[in-house]
């Protein structure tokens, strides 16, 4: 079945709170994350939400950081995944940094790397443990 997938920046309150809604049911409930490290950083973060026939489904967001830009908190509803929603997320978050953005960035949970090589995503340095997760660090390739 085909589905209409949009990804579109936050514009308004309310598309803030249904990612934030998002965002709790996968890392928090699903993933166990700790709920205080779920939310940090929003004011200075630019965020997207993920829509699916109209109905938001996922969401995702970058901010600059002091080492460049960090893209952050991709996060599919597990009914929406499978079908490009993930790699629509990414897509607009690349294609919406800064001209200048030169070093960008990611922690990637393992399940998710091979989304992120797609986009030319390379691993760095050794795997960590992020919020009770794995991940390792993936820089974008020049």
């Amino acid at each position: 079945m085909n589905h209409s997938i949009e990804v579109k920046k936050v514009s308004t309150n309310e598309e803030l709170e249904q990612v934030f809604a998002i965002r709790k049911i996968v890392f928090v409930e699903e993933q166990n994350c700790p709920p205080e490290l779920e939310w940090e950083f929003e004011d200075e973060s630019v965020h997207f939400i993920g829509l699916v026939d109209g109905t938001p489904a996922g969401a995702s967001r970058w901010r600059k950081t002091d080492k460049g830009y960090k893209l952050e908190r991709f996060a599919v509803l597990k009914e929406y995944r499978g079908i490009g929603l993930g790699q629509a997320l990414v897509g607009s978050v690349i294609k919406d940094l800064p001209e200048d953005a030169s070093y960008v960035y990611l922690h990637a949970q393992l399940t998710a790397m091979p989304l992120y090589a797609k986009f030319g995503f390379e691993k760095s340095g050794n795997q960590f443990e992020e919020a009770g997760i794995q991940h390792f660090k993936m820089v974008l390739a020049k």
